[in-house]
């Protein structure tokens, strides 16, 4: 299993209107041949609303690239409830003056979009569609694609961080100019692995093949507007609401809480320096739902009201997403690879049409340089820059410009292992390190997912040369104890980085099902699983 993210390019609704064609995918005729060919989609689905969970084999799917990159910690433990209960805790970053000087301070969604915290849940209506019933917090839901193709449905839940966006009227990845917020969101698959067969196109053209049920955390703990991918309503559901959602004020500390309730999963988080919460339920109550699965030729497109409730008791190597390009259940994941600068904007097209890059990583715009805004868009920081998946390698997430102590960069966003049991009291047993790399390089062609050849931990740019850098996870104390965090060695924090970019380990061959419910085998990730947790909460 394995889970990468997306970009939404319908979150410019603000500013930029982005035209169908970049929401499907390519590019208008204004763009270079050259990038019309390259892979440059970037959205989930159809509707174009999220960053979401990457599947296996994007191209075969979707029959193009659908991606980008989200090296992740993960956390073992068979102790009962470890599946579906746990609780963290962190602390917020805080960002550095504002500056429309680009490259003269960096901020934290150049790095990373979002951080998520993560989890399987059952989905009767998801991939492989070919069980109709899903025992939750469960170890019964266990099934070995190379052994059998009858898995019970699954999705997947990400507990979602957004950081200040530095524009307030471009709502991109972040809730507030100053401020950040956190959305429960699930994303599912309409696909049939055995048979091939996916959602009818006409509800696909609605929801996508790959669809999200998604809500901000609230102090009511009821969602703004409808969470369910049929009902979602953009303004409704999808722009925060002050009065309403959860805002969390940068360098605060905050508590996590994910529980399984008789009507669903509940997320609460707290923001422990001032006090205030909020919450969210995955409940039929609260307006989640599945997607009918319908294939064609029928044309229907139903919401089935839902409760997601985890779907595993335990979390292990065998408690996996079967359709996911990454191997985990319960993890913490940076997703990065959705930034870099841009010295013009084509607004008509959401493109960049001069340079990327700054400094002496300035070069011509290419193919990934799409979902882009220009510097008019903010009334915070007037820098231009694109949020496509940056599959060149070569945008901010690659160079060594993460947090390291300089006031001209965010502080590093800090949180603990996870603890499970009754009284959040628990730690878990072990822990693994995990990049979806091979996944998105064989996507491109740079990698032989069937062999291994050509991949890397490194990643290669677009220019043929290997990443300038490689984020990784290190740990040092906080919070009363030891604690995490990601980009490079942070000075005063950070006592061992496990490695660095090679705490990632080998490439790992995963068990998927095939046409006709045969196994197939393919390298999608490098992971790395430890004896033992470095670093217990």
């Amino acid at each position: 299993m394995g889970l990468r993210w997306r970009y939404s390019a319908s979150l410019f609704v603000a500013v930029l209107a982005v035209p169908a064609a970049l929401a499907g995918g390519g590019l208008t005729s204004s763009a270079s041949s050259s990038a019309a060919k390259a892979p440059t989609h970037i959205d989930c689905s159809n509707s174009n609303r999220f960053i979401c969970t990457e599947v296996r084999d994007s191209e075969a799917v979707f029959g193009h690239y659908v991606g980008h990159d989200e090296p992740s910690v993960l956390f073992y433990s068979n102790k009962n409830g470890s599946g579906n209960e746990m609780a963290y805790s962190g602390t917020l970053p805080t960002e550095p003056s504002p500056t429309n000087v680009p490259g003269k301070h960096n901020y934290t969604f150049q790095y990373a979009p979002a951080f998520w915290f993560g989890m399987a849940m059952c989905d009767t209506q998801s991939y492989p569609e070919l069980v109709n019933t899903c025992e939750p917090d469960s170890n019964l839901n266990i099934v070995n694609p190379a052994k059998s193709p009858y898995h019970p449905g699954a999705a997947y839940m990400e507990l979602q961080f957004y950081p200040p966006g530095y524009v307030q009227q471009w709502n991109g990845f972040s809730c507030s100019g100053t401020q950040w917020c956190v959305a429960l969101t699930i994303d599912s698959l309409a696909l049939n692995p055995v048979t091939g067969q996916q959602l009818n196109s006409v509800c696909e053209s609605t929801v996508g093949e790959e669809y999200v049920n998604f809500a901000y955390l609230t102090h009511s703990g009821k969602p703004q507007g409808p969470p369910n991918p049929v009902q979602f309503q953009a303004l409704a559901s999808g722009t925060p609401d002050p009065h309403k959602v959860e805002y969390l004020n940068q360098g605060d500390s905050f508590a996590v809480q994910l529980h399984d309730t008789p009507h669903g999963l509940q997320a609460v988080v707290t923001d422990t320096t001032n006090g205030t919460s909020g919450s969210m339920t995955a409940s039929a109550a609260n307006g989640f739902g599945q997607v009918k699965y319908a294939p064609s030729p029928s044309t229907q497109c139903k919401n089935i009201p839902y409760d997601f409730h985890p779907m595993y008791a335990t979390s292990s190597t065998q408690t996996t997403v079967p359709w996911a390009a990454a191997t985990y259940n319960v993890a913490f994941d940076t997703e990065i690879g959705h930034f870099d600068y841009c010295s013009n904007v084509d607004t008509t097209t959401a493109t960049c049409s001069a340079n990327e890059g700054v400094g002496s990583n300035t070069e011509v715009w290419d193919y990934d340089d799409a979902g882009c805004f220009p510097a008019s868009a903010s009334t915070l920081i007037k820098i231009g820059g694109c949020e496509g998946s940056n599959v060149g390698y070569d945008g901010t997430s690659y160079l060594s410009d993460w947090p390291n102590g300089s006031s001209s960069r965010p502080t590093d966003f800090i949180f603990t292992s996870p603890l499970t049991g009754t009284g959040y009291n628990t730690n878990y047993a072990s822990v693994g390190f995990n990049t979806d790399l091979p996944a998105i390089e064989g996507d491109l062609g740079t990698c032989n997912n069937s062999t291994g050849a050509g991949c890397t931990i490194i990643p290669p740019t677009d220019d043929g040369s290997p990443a300038q850098f490689y984020p990784y996870y290190s740990t040092g104390t906080a919070l009363g104890g030891c604690a995490w965090t990601v980009g490079q060695n942070y000075p005063g924090f950070s006592t061992n980085n496990y490695g660095a970019h090679n705490q990632y380990g080998h490439l790992l061959k995963v068990a998927y099902t095939g046409s006709g419910g045969t196994a197939t085998y393919s390298y999608e990730d490098y992971q790395n699983n430890l004896a033992g947790n470095p670093c217990p909460a």
